[in-house]
C-alpha cells in the first residue's frame, strides 16, 4: 500500500522548490504525494511560539486543505508552514510524522519534528537529536531533470557561440535594494569573463533585481552574444534548460536555493558577493560552498583553473533520510 505525503506548499518560491526537489526522488509507484496550497490571512505574521501548534493565520481555504485524514508523513518549508506541519501529528495523536526543511525557528516546539534539515549557516546554539546539517538547501537540480532540460532547451540556443556562460541575478536582501555600484560590479565581472574566454551568455534575473539595476546590468552587457529571460518578459521560462546547458555559471551569493542549483550542475560556478551586500548569514552560506569546493569566487584571478565537477545534491541526501523515517 503506498504510503501518503502532504507537501506544505506557501508563496515562498525557494521553499516549495525545496521540498520539490526532495520529493522528485521519491517513487510515484510507492508513494502517493499531495501539494497542500496554504494561504495565509494577517495573523500569520504572529511569531510561531505565539501561535503553537496551530492553524492560526491560515484562510479558510486553507484550513480545508489540512483536514483528516491525515497521511503518513508531512513536509513543510518555511516557519509559518511548521506550525500546520505541528498541529497536524497533533490531530493525528502522533501517527502522522513530521519533517521540516529550513529551520523553523528556536524553540522548545523542535522537539516535536520527526527530523529537520538545517542549513549550516543558519545553525544555531539551540541543537537537538533530530536535527541535520546540510550544505546549503535541496533543490530541483538532479541528473534526470538536467538530461531532460537539455534535450529541450539545446537546440533553443544553439545559434548562440560557445562557451556559454548562464548569468543569474539576484537582488534585493532583507529589504535593502541591489545597488548601482553592486549591479555594475556583478556586470564587469561578466563582461571580464566574457572577454577572456569568448562566447555567449544565458541571462536571468529575479523579482528583487529591481528595474534601475536590470537596465544598468544590461547596458553594460549589451554587446555580448545572449538569450535572456529577464523579469516580466512573457515567454517560457528557459531557467532549468540555462542550467542543464551551460558550461559555466556565474551567479550572485545572496540566494541560497539559486546558488545551490547552480552547485548542482557539476559546472564551473562562480559567485559573486558584492560591497556590503550580503549579510553575515549568507556570507557563511557561500564560503562552505567554497571550503566544499563546489564553487569559487567570481573575482578570484584563478577561477578559470577551477574546473567543477562536484555535484551538490542535498535533496537526494534529505529523500535518503525521509525514506529511513518511513521504514
Amino acid at each position: 500500500m503506498k504510503k501518503t505525503i502532504w507537501a506544505l506548499m506557501d508563496s515562498r518560491v525557494g521553499s516549495a522548490n525545496a521540498i520539490r526537489g526532495v520529493l522528485q526522488n521519491f517513487s510515484q509507484s510507492q508513494f502517493e504525494i499531495i501539494e497542500k496550497q496554504i494561504a495565509y490571512t494577517w495573523w500569520a505574521k504572529l511569531p510561531n511560539w505565539l501561535k503553537g501548534a496551530s492553524l492560526i493565520g491560515l484562510t479558510d481555504e486553507a484550513k480545508k486543505e489540512v483536514a483528516a485524514p491525515f497521511p503518513d508523513l508531512v513536509i513543510a518549508a518555511s516557519r509559518r508552514t511548521s506550525s500546520v506541519a505541528r498541529w497536524i501529528k497533533k490531530q493525528s495523536k502522533g501517527k502522522t510524522k513530521i519533517v521540516q526543511i529550513l529551520h523553523p525557528g528556536p524553540g522548545s516546539h523542535l522537539k516535536e519534528f520527526d527530523l529537520i534539515f538545517v542549513p549550516e549557516h543558519d545553525k544555531l546554539k539551540e541543537s537537538t537529536p533530530n536535527m541535520i546539517y546540510t550544505i546549503g538547501s535541496p533543490t530541483r537540480t538532479n541528473l534526470k531533470t538536467m538530461k531532460e532540460a537539455k534535450a529541450k532547451w539545446e537546440k533553443v540556443f544553439e545559434h548562440l557561440p560557445h562557451p556559454w556562460t548562464v548569468v543569474i541575478v539576484g537582488g534585493a536582501v532583507k529589504g535593502k535594494p541591489l545597488t548601482m555600484g553592486n549591479a555594475e560590479g556583478f556586470a564587469n565581472e561578466v563582461l571580464k569573463l566574457k572577454n577572456e574566454i569568448g562566447g555567449s551568455i544565458l541571462i536571468t534575473d529575479s523579482r528583487r533585481t529591481g528595474e534601475q539595476a536590470r537596465e544598468k546590468i544590461m547596458s553594460i552587457l549589451k554587446d555580448i552574444p545572449a538569450y535572456t529571460y529577464l523579469f516580466g518578459e512573457e515567454k517560457e521560462n528557459p531557467y532549468m534548460g540555462y542550467l542543464a546547458c551551460a558550461d559555466n555559471i556565474i551567479v550572485s551569493g545572496d540566494s541560497v536555493s539559486m546558488t545551490c542549483e547552480a552547485c548542482g550542475t557539476g559546472k564551473p560556478v562562480y559567485i559573486y558577493t558584492g560591497f556590503e551586500w550580503l549579510t553575515p548569514k549568507q556570507m557563511r552560506f557561500v564560503q562552505s560552498l567554497y571550503d566544499n569546493g563546489y564553487a569559487v569566487p567570481c573575482i578570484s584571478p584563478k577561477k578559470l583553473d577551477f574546473e567543477g565537477g562536484k555535484v551538490l545534491n542535498v535533496a537526494e541526501d534529505v529523500a535518503k533520510k525521509i525514506k529511513e523515517l518511513l521504514k
